[in-house]
C-alpha cells in the first residue's frame, strides 16, 4: 500500500491547498472502502493508494490524484454524487463520474465489450485526465493479475493488449504501454512468452560484454570532439514488442538490431546531431537505418536520432540519440510537458496544447479545469463518429485507424499529416476536411501527378486538386484506407442518391 508521505512526496510542487485536498481524498477513500477487500484478501484502498501513486509519478496535479483515490467510491461503495460534489466539488465529481460510466459495461461478449472501449473514448474526449486515471487503474489491476481467477486471467490481459497499451502508446506514454504490454504477455501467450524470454536472457549475456565496451569507445569518441552528454545507458527492448515484430514481419529474432539499444542524452539538439555525425565518423552505419525523428517526429510526439552500426567485432547495434526533454517525453508522454497548472511551457510542443483543457465548463476557476478538453483528434474522431451508440464496426475502425502502424505526410506548405499506413490521397483529403475530400478531382505527391488509389508513404508531400463538380463515387470506397474517409465517402453518397429521387 502506498502511504499519503509516498504519494505526497512525488508532487513538486506542492501547495498547502493541494496537500490538504489529497490527505481529505485519500483518509475519505480509506474510511468509504474499510470493509472492502480485493479478491487477494488485502484491503481495496491498498489498489487505490496505488493509483494515487503512479498517478503522481507521471506528474498529475493534486485534483487527478484526489479522482484516483476516490474513481471507485461512487461504483463500488455507494456513496452519493451529492456527497462527492460537496466534499470535493464539482472538478472531482466529474472526473469520478467519467471513470465511473466505464466501469458499470464489464466484458461480456463483443458488442458489451465493444460499448465499454466506445464509452472510453468518449469520456477522455471530455477530458483526457478520465484517460490517465484509468491507465493508472489498468497498470496496478495488471501488475497484481495473479491473484485473479485463471478464466479471467486472459480476458484482462487480451483487453489490455488490444486497448489500453495501445492507447498509451498513441499519447507518448510509453512507460506505461511498456509495461502494460510485458506483464500482460505471458497470460496471453505463456508459451511464446517462455520461448522468447530465455531467447533475449541467452542474446543479452552474449552481447552484454560486448555493448559495454562499444559503449566506452562511443563516450571517449564524443570526448574527444567536444560533445558534451550528460549520460548514457542501454535497453532491451520489451518482449511483447520483440514478438510482434517477429510476426509482423516474419523475422526471426537474430534479425532484429534493435533489441538491445545504446542511449546517449546529450544537453542540446544541435549536440544530438554532432553525436551522429561523430558516431558515423568512427563506425559505419547499416544503410537505411538512419532515422531523423527529430525533424519528422512519430506520431505520438517520440523524438530522437536512430543510426544502426556495425560495431567491428561482427555486432550490429542501434544507437538513439536523444536531449533529456525527448527522453522524458519517450518515456512519460503527454504528462512529461504539463506543467503544475495545466499548461504547456514549451512553444515547440505545440501538440501537446491541444491535449489539455481550454476552457472551463464546470463552472470553476481552477485553471486545469476544462470546459472542453482539446485532446488528440484521434480521440475526438473516435467519440464523434460512434456517439449514435452503433459498435459493430467500432473494434475494426479502432483497430484500422489508430492503432496501426502510423505515416507522417505532408500538405505543400508543410503540415504535418498522420495517418495509418496503406492511405491513399483520399484519405489525406478527408484528414483535412470533408469538404476537400468531397472535391477531390485529382492529387500530386512530390510535385507528381498521381492516380487516387496510390498508397502514400512517410515524407510524402500530398497536394490535393479539388473542383467544385467533382463529388465521391462508389470506386472511391475500394480507395481508401481509414473508416473516417470511407464513412464520409457513403454518407456523402447516399446523400447524392436522396436529391436525385
Amino acid at each position: 500500500m502506498a502511504t499519503l508521505r509516498d504519494i505526497i512526496r512525488l508532487i513538486e510542487p506542492l501547495t498547502p491547498a493541494d496537500e490538504a485536498l489529497i490527505t481529505r481524498a485519500y483518509e475519505f477513500a480509506q474510511e468509504a472502502h474499510k470493509t472492502h477487500k480485493r479478491m487477494s484478501g488485502e484491503p481495496y484502498f491498498n489498489h487505490l493508494s496505488e493509483v494515487a501513486k503512479i498517478l503522481a509519478e507521471y506528474g498529475m496535479g493534486a485534483t487527478t490524484i484526489a479522482a484516483g483515490l476516490l474513481h471507485d467510491s461512487i461504483e463500488d461503495m455507494m456513496i452519493s454524487t451529492n456527497t462527492i460534489r460537496q466534499e470535493f466539488g464539482e472538478e472531482i465529481l466529474f472526473l469520478v463520474e467519467g471513470v465511473t460510466k466505464l466501469g458499470k459495461l464489464k466484458y461480456h461478449g463483443v458488442d458489451r465489450h465493444n460499448e465499454s472501449l466506445r464509452k472510453l473514448f468518449i469520456a477522455t474526449s471530455q477530458d483526457i485526465r478520465v484517460l490517465m486515471i484509468k491507465l493508472a487503474d489498468r497498470l496496478h489491476n495488471i501488475r497484481t493479475l495473479s491473484f485473479v481467477p485463471s478464466e479471467k486471467q486472459k480476458r484482462i490481459a487480451g483487453e489490455t493488449l488490444e486497448i489500453y497499451a495501445p492507447t498509451a502508446y498513441r499519447l507518448g506514454i510509453r512507460k506505461i504501454s511498456r509495461e502494460l504490454e510485458d506483464l500482460s504477455f505471458p497470460y496471453v501467450h505463456p508459451k511464446e512468452y517462455e520461448k522468447l524470454q530465455s531467447e533475449v536472457k541467452r542474446q543479452y549475456d552474449e552481447n552484454v560484454e560486448s555493448l559495454e565496451k562499444f559503449l566506452k569507445s562511443i563516450k571517449k569518441a564524443l570526448a574527444k570532439d567536444g560533445v558534451l552528454y550528460s549520460r548514457t545507458e542501454y535497453r532491451v527492448k520489451g518482449l511483447w514488442s520483440l514478438y510482434k515484430k517477429t510476426q509482423t514481419k516474419k523475422i526471426h529474432l537474430e534479425e532484429i538490431h534493435d533489441m538491445l539499444a545504446l542511449r546517449i542524452i546529450v544537453a542540446s539538439v544541435a549536440d544530438c546531431y554532432r553525436a551522429l555525425g561523430v558516431i558515423h565518423g568512427s563506425w559505419r552505419p547499416l544503410p537505411g537505418r538512419i532515422k531523423d525523428y527529430i525533424a519528422f517526429p512519430k506520431p505520438n510526439g517520440y523524438q530522437a536520432l536512430h543510426t544502426t552500426v556495425f560495431t567491428g567485432d561482427g555486432n550490429v547495434v542501434e544507437v538513439q540519440i536523444k536531449t533529456e526533454d525527448m527522453y522524458q517525453h519517450s518515456e512519460y508522454g503527454i504528462a512529461s510537458h504539463i506543467s503544475y497548472k495545466g499548461k504547456v511551457e514549451d512553444r515547440n510542443l505545440a501538440w501537446v496544447a491541444k491535449l489539455l483543457p481550454q476552457r472551463n465548463t464546470l463552472g470553476t476557476d481552477d485553471s486545469t479545469t476544462s470546459q472542453k478538453s482539446d485532446v488528440p483528434r484521434w480521440i475526438e474522431d473516435l467519440a464523434l463518429h460512434h456517439s449514435d451508440g452503433k459498435t459493430e464496426t467500432f473494434r475494426e475502425d479502432l483497430e484500422q485507424d489508430f492503432f496501426q502502424y502510423r505515416i507522417f505526410v505532408f500538405s505543400p506548405k508543410g503540415d504535418v499529416v498522420d495517418l495509418p499506413t496503406g492511405s491513399t490521397p483520399i484519405d489525406f483529403a478527408y484528414s483535412i476536411h470533408s469538404d476537400i475530400g468531397n472535391h477531390i478531382s485529382g492529387a500530386k505527391i512530390n510535385k507528381k501527378m498521381v492516380s487516387l488509389d496510390t498508397e502514400l508513404h512517410n515524407g510524402d508531400i500530398v497536394e490535393i486538386i479539388t473542383r467544385t463538380s467533382s463529388k465521391p463515387s462508389e470506386k472511391w470506397l475500394e480507395y481508401a484506407k481509414t473508416s473516417s474517409a470511407k464513412r464520409n465517402i457513403r454518407s456523402t453518397i447516399q446523400k447524392l442518391k436522396k436529391k436525385l429521387f
